[in-house]
């Protein structure tokens, strides 16, 4: 027998896995907010489907109802609030061996596929876009999205920020913009430009404690902004469109700000190296 043939078997062996294989399907409450963040993304994939698929077999064409997206963006902010949370009570209670992956998992899911699939079809039914472009940009979310959740997963920043802008604030902006705006080229940039900054090295403040809270809150806010839109109640388009007006600016302003800082940092050094 060669060496080649005699390291054979060996090989195969080591591809086994290894570890504790009973505790890696254990479940934890962790695990449980983790997979209820893909189920909301799911479900918002589907509810948005469904409303593409019953208007094209009883009209014969398609035009976006608030009701649908409505419906899907809650459960999206819903993904988020279980996103939000299952850090946490991993923290506090117990995290099994598979958290880390399944909270990755959920989240391409929900604030990658979904959100991508919503730009499809919001901009999937004109004729003012062209179809591949709307598919490209709608992959740009997409590839953003995981290519951020992988980075994250093996590079670690020193101040413990998140570095690229998180991918359920990125999702949340996508929507903000498929709800401010009728689709055409130009309204194409700012998803570009989301897709860009979650790959980006911009670093984005971690929510802990009352920025947490601020972040709940602000969930809180929009879900009660887009129940009140997708009612046809008074009031409900302004609100909508002031609440992802406002995520839209947030978002633009924090890469704003942190360039602003750091400009200041190295004017402050260069200040005293002269005078040193």
């Amino acid at each position: 027998m060669t060496t080649a043939d005699a390291s054979w078997p060996l090989d195969e062996t080591d591809d086994e896995p290894r570890g504790p294989v009973g505790k890696a399907f254990r479940l934890s409450a962790a695990d449980s907010l983790s997979l209820g963040n893909a189920l909301c993304g799911f479900l918002a994939v589907c509810v948005l489907a469904w409303s593409a698929i019953n208007q094209l077999q009883t009209n014969g064409k398609f035009a976006a109802v608030p009701q649908f997206f409505g419906t899907a963006v809650v459960l999206l902010l819903i993904g988020a609030t279980c996103d939000l949370f299952d850090g946490l009570v991993a923290r506090k209670f117990r995290a099994s061996a598979m958290g880390a992956e399944l909270d990755n998992l959920a989240d391409v899911i929900s604030f990658g596929f979904a959100p991508a699939f919503m730009v499809v079809i919001w901009g999937g039914f004109t004729q003012r876009v062209p179809f591949p472009l709307v598919m490209v940009a709608a992959a740009s979310v997409l590839l953003a999205g995981v290519i951020r959740l992988a980075r994250f997963a093996c590079v670690k920043t020193t101040s413990g920020d998140f570095m690229g802008l998180p991918i359920p604030m990125g999702a949340m902006t996508v929507v903000s913009i498929v709800l401010l705006f009728p689709p055409s080229i130009v309204t194409l940039l700012p998803i570009f430009g989301v897709a860009y900054l979650m790959v980006s090295r911009i670093e984005y403040p971690k929510p802990k404690g009352n920025l947490a809270a601020a972040v709940l809150a602000w969930m809180m806010i929009n879900v009660a902004c887009l129940t009140i839109w997708a009612a046809g109640l008074t009031g409900g388009d302004t609100l909508i469109k002031v609440g992802a007006l406002m995520q839209v600016t947030i978002v633009a302003a924090i890469p704003l700000r942190v360039l602003m800082f750091k400009r200041e940092k190295r004017k402050e050094r260069r200040e005293s190296e002269s005078i040193s």
